[in-house]
């Protein structure tokens, strides 16, 4: 049996229909809410209900369960999202309670620049999960992924989403030479289903992006060409868009871009282009040819 949290997630929600594709037993941990789950459609997953620091919950969740896929993050809520207490506390307990009962291995997808002494929220909540993990005594594989696209990302879409609601010009953040190196969400899923099943992975950190980079600017056009849109891109400096992007996460929670994008895109996110073929012989994608999607965005 696998557990995931962060399933109804964009990486969680791919994971799940390739594992249960492959026979895995799946089961979702799901967060308390008011709202219906996102669960994914057409496939056959348990589902168990308890926040990440409920230790009892997440004791009773792992009943019969062999490996974990920790997924779950508040990353995506901005600046209303409690990182200290998901990522960093509730990775704490997952980890505890996931020695505790006896889990043969934890699998946990990070970021390129994560670092428990980052001055970035988001990247400093990654790299002290890391070391709860890598502290703990129980058997892991991280996987620092760069940013990541595919249909219902976090990158494309939102970006893409937000030219269409502003006609003529887009405002971007810095210069836009900030190199990037996006991977396709299923060959990262691709990544974590070959490690799953090569015990020499076990305890291992892995660095991965995609086959090429560029910088975010070129990244936009690109999102732009794919989606028959025209926009003058304006660069604002760093500075004046995170006060800009505190305020309208603020006054907007269903504002399609998080402000933990501006801290992304403050430096280079790239890592070795060969990453893939040479850790797991895999050829990533390459974006320009997977953007159709875009289209079609609503």
């Amino acid at each position: 049996m696998i557990l995931i949290t962060g399933g109804t997630g964009f990486i969680g929600q791919h994971l799940i229909r390739q594992l249960v594709r492959q026979g895995y037993d799946v089961r979702i941990l799901l967060r308390p809410s008011s709202s219906s789950p996102r669960l994914p459609l057409g496939v056959s997953v348990e589902a168990a209900v308890c926040g990440l620091r409920d230790e009892r919950g997440i004791r009773a969740a792992l009943q019969g369960v062999d490996v974990v896929f920790h997924l779950a993050s508040a990353e995506r809520a901005g600046s209303r999202g409690d990182l200290n207490g998901v990522d960093v506390e509730g990775t704490a307990s997952l980890v505890r309670v996931c020695k505790e009962v006896g889990v043969e291995r934890l699998f946990y997808v990070s970021h390129l620049g994560a670092d428990q002494f980052s001055g970035f929220p988001m990247l400093r909540a990654k790299g002290l999960a890391e070391m709860h993990i890598q502290q703990s005594g129980l058997p892991y594989t991280i996987f620092r992924s760069a940013i990541l696209f595919g249909k219902g990302d976090y990158f494309s879409e939102p970006f893409t989403q937000l030219m269409r609601m502003v006609p003529l010009v887009f405002l971007m953040p810095g210069d836009g030479e900030n190199l990037l190196q996006p991977l396709w969400v299923e060959d990262l899923v691709t990544c974590l289903n070959l490690a799953l099943e090569d015990p020499a992975t076990t305890n291992q950190v892995f660095t991965i992006g995609g086959m090429e980079s560029f910088s975010f600017a070129e990244a936009l056009r690109m999102f732009m060409a794919s989606a028959h849109l025209k926009r003058q891109l304006v660069s604002v400096p760093l500075t004046t868009m995170h006060n800009l992007a505190l305020w309208i996460d603020q006054a907007y929670p269903k504002f399609p871009i998080s402000i933990h994008w501006i801290d992304y895109l403050s430096v280079d996110r790239t890592c070795p282009l060969d990453s893939l073929p040479r850790l797991f012989g895999l050829m990533p994608a390459r974006m320009r040819m997977l953007l159709s999607y875009l289209r079609y965005q609503g």
